[in-house]
């Protein structure tokens, strides 16, 4: 396949990370993946959300079959060096580790026990949870009701109260305008046919919905996408790294 040809990309932004070693005195070891509808990132951080390894990338196979998926995060984790367990952001509804929403993906990963299947694979315990909380989880900062928010192929979406996740919230298929739900108008396809203007200006209102429906104390706008944003955000809306995709995965195991 096409996807297995391309070689393994390297963040630039991490290009001088540490290399792995084979021991740490800073707490399990965890392998981050962050699968995304383009591509699929992994890094090993330590309890304190330290890069203990590079940050790598590969293309998100097509179809994204959950065979594929785990064959690339494996391939991944061959570059990754020594980890103690795993934590994985996953662009659908997750419940118990469970797939059960892939809009994005194949829709072979309904119904796919991603948590068990990747503690087989890997032999190391896991957990998985929707994208956009584990990325809420490296932005919250503990006070009050938070929302985060990740624009990318997708829309993800997550509600936390005092730092504690309330709930994954499918708000990319729900009702926007005209008949569009969130994601058919702020999703990636909607930038590139509409161009960043009208993404913009359609970004503006759905922030005033979210505020008028939640009434959150901040709003944390991440993902790839959020890099087009040229508008003022109101003084509690936060636009975050990133890669909050990857450093919120330690956070999975606070509980």
């Amino acid at each position: 396949m096409k996807a297995e040809k391309k070689k393994q990309k390297t963040d630039p932004e991490s290009a001088a990370a540490p290399p792995p070693t084979e021991t740490s005195t800073d707490g399990p070891l965890t392998l981050a993946i962050d699968i995304g509808g383009t591509g699929i990132k992994s890094a090993v951080l330590d309890a304190g959300h330290k890069p203990k390894s590079a940050f790598n990338k590969l293309p998100t196979p097509h179809p994204a079959t959950p065979k594929a998926i785990l064959d690339t995060i494996a391939k991944l984790a061959s570059q990754e060096g020594p980890f103690d367990r795993i934590a994985c952001g996953f662009p659908g509804v997750i419940k118990h580790g469970v797939i059960l929403t892939a809009a994005n993906l194949s829709p072979k990963c309904i119904g796919f026990h991603l948590e068990n299947e990747l503690a087989k694979r890997f032999g190391k315990s896991a957990r998985v949870a929707n994208d956009a909380a584990v990325q809420g989880y490296a932005a919250v900062e503990g006070k009050g009701l938070e929302l985060a928010i990740t624009l990318g192929t997708g829309v993800g979406s997550a509600l936390f109260l005092n730092g504690k996740l309330v709930a994954s919230l499918e708000l990319a298929h729900t009702p926007f305008r005209n008949n569009k739900s969130y994601e058919e108008v702020l999703g990636n396809k909607a930038l590139e046919k509409n161009g960043k203007k009208q993404w913009n200006k359609r970004l503006q209102e759905a922030i005033e919905n979210w505020s008028n429906l939640f009434r959150y104390d901040y709003l944390y706008l991440g993902g790839g996408n959020s890099t087009h944003i040229t508008f003022k955000l109101p003084a509690n809306v936060k636009i975050k790294p990133n890669k909050d995709g990857i450093y919120g995965g330690v956070l999975l195991w606070q509980d």
